[in-house]
């Protein structure tokens, strides 16, 4: 492989260009954020994930042991987000959810400024720039994640483009300062990274590809041995592990087998799901993609492998954030093609706006705001109504679509079986709606712990619509 010649980061922009996207990045962070927080107000948003972060947030905001009620894990212990520890401090100022929706939101819109770095650090004029700033702005992926709760890993796309912007500028101790801080928003990013050490192998820069891998390596194996079973008293790993369960119960096992047996990577894989995940991962880009833009995919490899290989569904859509630092690798490599490309003519141009317009349209998810999310909206006025009535410092057994606007204090968990229904004094309060049960609830475990309260006594409140408030005595 032919190295990739340097070139210096672009820092003296044009300052009406530079205002314009960030002017247009401001103004689609607040888009994105009015629909997030749209969906989390129609009761759309769910304990998993948006509850989760939420609480453990707020417990390290006001100092108590950031542990989990719905999971029991340390909020380290979920995926090594360190970065976690950031909006404890905004939630000081004041608590609430609205800062990790704001912050996802901004996040997704402001990756265009490092975008843009990198089209005028490769050369393309306006135009171009702004083609690709639309191509991030329009992706499925970006839009549905922005709206589907809250991951912490999302802070890391801006980081990205930035990591991009600085190895190309032989930056190579901030580009190391960046993968670091790129790795404390998911554990699931050393993959990412890996394939980003494994890049530069490619690209023969041997140095700093081995350093990342090295940095890489060692902070998983720091989470998976030692900081995981520090905080779950010796039972933590890599909670991902669990979808490759198929290869081993343990990250040594799964690594082991494909190692010493790498013939059945083909032999789990899904073909036709696979290759259908493939081809809607790459529609969008298919008219900006060139020969020089397969270096830069080699990054993509281990997330596509671990996508594609897992027993989730779920990292095989454009829904889930899983897919989401691909898109990110593949708009750096589209950035690559245009520079190859001779693209000159207005209608060329033109043509690619509306491939991206034709494929947002099909795969992304606008439509939901007149569908699937107005399903509850009969139940906004009922939960508000319940909200206003419970204490700040209950205990609380509710839904899972609920939970997220309750989360801000230190006991709250959704019903997923009836283990602890002869002990429900361990509430306070008791919130469910058996007719719409929530994720991983139904009706029978809902009206079976509305039963109980009611046999001991609880003063309960129901709601024509199926929503029953119960509190202790």
């Amino acid at each position: 492989m032919i190295r990739e010649k340097a070139q210096p980061i672009t820092l003296t922009l044009e300052d009406r260009s530079i205002k314009r996207v960030f002017a247009l990045s401001f103004l689609i962070g607040f888009i994105f954020w009015f629909l997030a927080a749209f969906r989390h107000f129609l009761l759309q948003s769910n304990a998993f994930d948006l509850g989760l972060f939420d609480q453990w947030v707020w417990l390290q905001s006001v100092g108590e042991p950031p542990y989990s009620s719905m999971t029991g894990l340390h909020l380290m212990a979920d995926h090594g987000a360190w970065l976690l520890y950031i909006p404890a401090f905004l939630y000081k100022i004041q608590p609430s959810i609205h800062w990790l929706l704001a912050t996802q939101s901004f996040s997704l819109s402001f990756t265009s400024l490092p975008l843009w770095m990198l089209c005028k650090q490769k050369g393309l004029n306006n135009r171009k720039s702004w083609l690709i700033c639309c191509l991030w702005w329009l992706q499925p992926v970006v839009f549905n994640v922005n709206i589907f709760d809250f991951h912490p890993e999302v802070w890391a796309m801006p980081l990205l483009a930035f990591s991009y912007l600085s190895i190309r500028a032989n930056k190579n101790f901030l580009w190391i300062f960046l993968i670091f801080i790129i790795l404390g928003t998911r554990d699931g990013l050393v993959l990412l990274t890996l394939g980003l050490g494994f890049e530069q192998i490619l690209r023969r820069n041997f140095t700093r590809g081995i350093s990342v891998i090295l940095l890489s390596s060692s902070w998983l194996l720091f989470l998976n041995n030692i900081l995981y079973p520090l905080l779950n008293q010796g039972k933590g790993s890599i909670m991902a592990v669990s979808r490759y369960s198929y290869l081993g119960n343990s990250l040594e096992e799964i690594l082991f087998k494909i190692i010493t047996n790498p013939i059945i990577i083909f032999q789990s894989i899904d073909w036709s799901g696979s290759i259908f995940y493939l081809i809607i991962l790459f529609l969008p880009f298919i008219f900006f993609l060139r020969s020089s833009s397969l270096i830069v995919l080699s990054a993509s490899i281990p997330l596509l492998l671990t996508n594609i290989l897992s027993d989730s569904f779920s990292q095989r859509t454009l829904i889930h954030h899983y897919s989401l630092p691909i898109i990110m690798i593949l708009v750096v490599a589209s950035i690559d093609g245009m520079a190859q490309s001779n693209i000159k003519s207005e209608i060329s141009i033109r043509n690619r706006y509306l491939w991206i317009l034709l494929t947002w349209s099909l795969l992304a998810k606008p439509l939901f705001f007149i569908g699937p999310y107005l399903s509850r909206i009969s139940l906004i006025q009922s939960a508000h109504e319940a909200f206003s009535l419970i204490k700040s410092d209950s205990s609380i057994l509710t839904t899972s679509y609920l939970a997220p606007h309750l989360t801000q204090r230190s006991q709250i968990t959704f019903p997923r079986d009836t283990k602890d229904i002869n002990s429900i004094d361990i509430y306070d309060v008791i919130l469910l709606n058996p007719l719409d049960p929530g994720w991983q609830s139904d009706r029978k475990i809902q009206e079976e712990y509305l039963s109980k309260a009611r046999l001991e006594g609880w003063d309960c409140k129901e709601w024509s619509n199926g929503q029953e408030l119960c509190i202790s005595d």
